[in-house]
């Protein structure tokens, strides 16, 4: 069943990017490269992929993903905002370290979905990650080195809905 739904799931990613539909005309050589790419991936990738595959064919758990990716682009926009001010700035006002940051999510899946958030977040980098469910984080401009403080500054924001999609 995991491989199916990998399957089904890069095979929409290949035609989505690909678009073989030209002026009304199916581009074949595209559709069969994807459908081989696809199986080849879902047979030999399936392992690395998560475990929790049912997340893909949940409907409420693709609304929040849906929901998920604006807020998570403000973000992204907000925090690129926040590092070019710095970089400008004449007086360069950053505070470089890292700190550390407690995640209340369990799942693998969510864990990394997390941490990527959080990376692909500039200003913010996950150097590492424990068992315990501590992450070490790099920030720009260090506000507090306090975990609970840190967590609601840095993470908070995404665990709520990563909640939703994952768990």
């Amino acid at each position: 069943m995991r491989r199916l739904i990998y399957f089904v799931l890069a095979f929409v990613i290949w035609i989505l990017l690909t678009w073989p539909f030209v002026e009304g005309k199916i581009d074949g050589q595209v559709v069969i490269a994807g459908f081989i790419a696809s199986a080849f991936v879902s047979i030999m990738f399936h392992e690395i992929l998560p475990k929790e595959h049912h997340i893909f064919v949940s409907p409420v758990r693709i609304f929040w993903f849906l929901v998920y990716m604006p807020v998570f682009f403000y973000y992204v926009v907000m925090a690129n905002l926040d590092v070019v001010y710095r970089a400008l700035h004449p007086k360069m006002p950053i505070k470089p370290g890292i700190v550390k940051i407690k995640t209340t999510l369990k799942t693998e899946s969510a864990i990394t979905a997390l941490a990527n958030s959080i990376t692909l977040t500039p200003g913010t980098l996950t150097v590492d990650l424990t068992d315990d469910g501590f992450l070490y984080i790099h920030w720009i401009y260090v506000k507090s080195d306090d975990v609970e403080q840190a967590t609601k500054h840095i993470a908070q924001r995404f665990e709520w809905f990563l909640k939703k999609i994952f768990e």
